[in-house]
């Protein structure tokens, strides 16, 4: 493909080599976040550009605040660098670098420039990186999967140009792996990019998800512990605080958890790191059956951030659990309308299945499996929440053929309680307790586990086990589900009370 003509600079060397498909566009068209003409303004050193891929790779896979794109006077601006000067791109990569969203506007405008660049000098590794990096976080802030095959072939052309000690680029593949939900293709790359640059801590937080993902709860916490031995930064500090509260939750230790996001968010410094750690406390407390509290928290993520639409599906849980259910389908439809995923297709259309809306909620079952097809095209892997969706509302023997793949794929409790559940469903009681107990297992504290768990138990007679894993459940968060939760009332009520005697020899 050859350089349009106009673009700035003389075509080098690197300038005369073919653009890779990750920027090529059809004539006359123009993707989203991509501009075909080359913005004009200030240039960049090198040392400058190096920062900035350093910082936006390394920054969304985890928490923290970095200081990041000082301006260097006095230095020759060597590259035609196009960019807008310390503004959106600028913010853009602040955002990223802290491993917050950036605003739609200035995530474009990041794009934008290294679009730009890019059509002038296609054999600069470090753009690529960082093109492929913010194509990740575009998709994961729009929920769009067409922005992921973007960033595997900007990422890719940068380790091609640089196969040796290029963390940047392996930093981002993980994060695109993360967000595609290929944990052991985010665990062998983040494992390289931590072991080629051991004290780089922006290379842990996705590892820490990853190996949680897979099940390795031991080395997901063995990871934390490096992560939190790096040094005392604030960026450290705070990337340490929010991988740590996901790690002691999955282990169960709530309190801790609740105490550790608690100090992320005393001590974040920009108003999406805020609403992250308001969002996930939360969480926290919607777990623990608390929704007006986590409902409170909620509302203060999204006035910390109102571009937190994890946030907005949040308020929907907890305002269906106190009853304001017209309150509740609106915040969902927002979220959906900002971020439409599978998982909020789905508690919207069970929450409409709680009210007797079958139209309501056929419609957002049709919406789960376009976004499901949508996704697939992206390559993203959403066989946990459609196995989820067809065990309960569909073919429970294909939730069984869907998970049973994923087990061997992601060996985690969210992914051993699905399958146990489908096996109930599909009739075969004792593999799906081996399964369920294998979740519980793994330490997490979990409502809909012990509810699963349950009912398993009681279609294997087993009442008093039953009894306890189903009061378990409502004791934990007695809203955990707005079909399931009353299910669990009426099936306790129907169990009675045990029998005060002894049983007969």
């Amino acid at each position: 493909m050859e350089i349009e003509k106009g673009q700035q600079g003389p075509p080098s060397e690197a300038g005369r080599q073919q653009v890779p498909a990750a920027i090529q566009t059809p004539p006359g068209t123009t993707p989203p976040g991509i501009s075909v003409t080359p913005s004009r303004g200030r240039r960049l050193p090198r040392a400058v550009k190096r920062a900035l891929a350093v910082a936006v790779v390394g920054g969304v896979v985890a928490g923290g605040v970095l200081a990041l794109l000082p301006w260097l006077p006095g230095q020759r601006h060597e590259a035609p660098l196009p960019a807008p000067g310390p503004g959106a791109v600028t913010r853009a990569a602040t955002a990223l670098g802290a491993g917050m969203p950036a605003s739609t506007a200035d995530l474009t405008a990041l794009i934008d420039d290294r679009v730009a660049h890019l059509r002038t000098h296609p054999g600069d590794q470090e753009s690529w990186a960082v093109l492929g990096t913010a194509y990740v976080e575009k998709g994961r802030q729009t929920a769009d999967a067409a922005y992921f095959p973007k960033a595997e072939k900007a990422l890719r052309t940068s380790l091609k140009a640089k196969p040796e000690d290029n963390v940047q680029a392996l930093a981002g593949l993980a994060a695109l792996a993360g967000a595609r939900h290929d944990f052991r293709a985010a665990k062998r790359w983040g494992e390289q990019a931590v072991e080629l640059a051991p004290k780089r801590w922006t290379s842990y937080p996705v590892l820490i998800e990853a190996y949680g993902q897979l099940g390795d709860q031991e080395a997901a916490a063995k990871t934390l512990d490096k992560l939190r031995g790096l040094g005392t930064s604030a960026s450290s500090r705070a990337a340490g605080m929010l991988s740590a509260g996901q790690v002691y939750w999955n282990r169960g230790w709530r309190e801790d958890a609740a105490a550790v996001l608690a100090d992320a968010t005393v001590l974040a410094r920009s108003p999406a790191q805020e609403s992250l750690g308001l969002f996930r406390s939360g969480e926290i407390l919607w777990e623990r059956g608390e929704p007006a509290q986590a409902l409170r928290y909620y509302e203060a993520a999204l006035r910390a951030d109102r571009g937190n639409h994890a946030a907005l599906a949040g308020k929907g849980r907890a305002l269906a659990a106190l009853g304001r259910t017209a309150a509740a389908v609106r915040a969902y439809k927002a979220a959906i309308a900002k971020q439409p995923t599978p998982e909020y297709a789905l508690e919207l259309g069970e929450l409409y299945e709680s009210l007797d809306d079958a139209k309501g909620a056929l419609a957002q079952y049709d919406a789960l499996h376009a976004r499901v097809r949508r996704d697939d095209a992206g390559g993203v892997n959403d066989e946990l929440i459609l196995g989820l969706f067809e065990a309960d509302h569909g073919d429970p023997a294909s939730a069984v053929r869907r998970l049973q793949a994923e087990w061997g794929r992601h060996g985690s409790a969210e992914v051993a309680d699905a399958l146990g559940w489908a096996l109930h469903r599909a009739g075969d009681d004792e593999e799906a307790l081996k399964h369920a107990v294998k979740a519980m297992d793994q330490g997490q504290i979990s409502a809909v586990f012990a509810y699963h768990r349950g009912e398993i138990e009681r279609a294997l007679g087993r009442y008093g086990a039953a009894r306890r894993h189903l009061q378990q459940a409502l004791r934990i968060n007695p809203y955990f589900s707005p079909l399931l939760a009353p299910r669990a009332e009426a099936v306790l009520e129907e169990l009675g009370e045990p029998a005060m005697s002894a049983p007969p020899d």
